[in-house]
């Protein structure tokens, strides 16, 4: 499996009843909508997916039904991450013989292990499963940053592929780019404002939260640094400030899906405790879907 391009972390349709449940009609619509933009790939229970908030039993039901919905179109990207090595490995496997292509595996969050205990996590993680495995790192909300000398150590791992970096800090995205040479491991930015410099410096794609919403704006920066028209890519990558300044309004991502909805697919809300966006924030958000003309 070839992984390169703009990969989508989709939000997680919920429904407005009170159990906040998986709107699977919405989740359909929003999978068809990206392939049909040409995304390289869809990935669940991400940030953006609200993984913290979805049990393991729904997060293997989302699976089955996701693969479903996109019928080989593209890889389906699981994130199985989570604080227990067992639980993780529990998950993954659940989610490998549910038919996913690849699994994300954040670092553990709330507690922070020491390189050696990370070292461990991982490779236990690594052997307990034959899928792909896409590391993820994003230090400010695990307060854990993954060294590149930890990277180099997991890019000898055979089904270790990936490492998402989601710091923001170019010498960080540049120290595992060094740490993956020679071997096959590949780096994917997972900072929005950082695609273009990201990819100018080696990554091969991104994890982009923002190509939700303004998916066809973020395909044409992959593009343009495809082909090297950096002129036309640095214009885009500049663009992108205006919705990321209205996604750090409210909390994540209910900026996000409510965005999606104003664009007719019905994500509902964030699950609580995060609320629905206020009706300032609304007419925030819908000056900015202008902005891209999706209004």
């Amino acid at each position: 499996m070839k992984i390169e391009g703009i990969i989508t972390p989709i939000v997680t349709p919920f429904k407005r009843d009170k159990e906040q449940s998986i709107n699977y009609e919405a989740l359909k619509e929003l999978v068809d909508r990206l392939i049909n933009k040409g995304v390289s790939g869809i990935f669940i229970l991400g940030s953006n997916g609200e993984f913290h908030v979805v049990s393991n039993e729904e997060a293997i039901e989302m699976t089955k039904r996701t693969i479903e919905y996109v019928k080989g179109r593209v890889p389906v990207y699981v994130g199985t991450g989570r604080n227990s090595t067992k639980e993780t490995i529990d998950l993954s496997q659940a989610v490998e013989e549910a038919g996913a292509d690849a699994l994300s595996v954040i670092t553990p969050y709330f507690i922070s292990p020491n390189n050696k205990e990370l070292l461990n996590h991982f490779k236990l993680i690594a052997d307990s499963t034959s899928l792909p495995i896409v590391l993820y790192n994003i230090p400010k909300t695990t307060k854990i940053n993954l060294s590149k000398e930890i990277v180099g150590e997991l890019a000898k791992i055979e089904n270790i592929v990936v490492i998402k970096d989601s710091s923001g800090d170019m010498d960080n995205l540049k120290g595992y780019i060094d740490a993956c040479k020679g071997t096959n491991m590949k780096v994917l930015v997972g900072s929005d404002s950082k695609i273009a410099s990201a990819i100018k410096l080696g990554a091969v794609g991104a994890i982009a939260g923002t190509s939700n919403v303004i998916t066809d704006h973020v395909l044409s920066l992959y593009s343009a640094l495809k082909k090297e028209d950096y002129e036309k890519a640095d214009k885009l990558q500049e663009d992108i400030e205006k919705i990321r300044d209205v996604l750090k309004m409210e909390t994540l991502p209910s900026v996000m899906k409510r965005a999606v909805e104003w664009q007719g697919i019905n994500v509902g809300p964030a699950r609580l405790p995060v609320l629905e966006v206020s009706s300032s924030t609304d007419d925030k958000i819908k000056k900015m879907l202008k902005h891209y003309k999706l209004r």
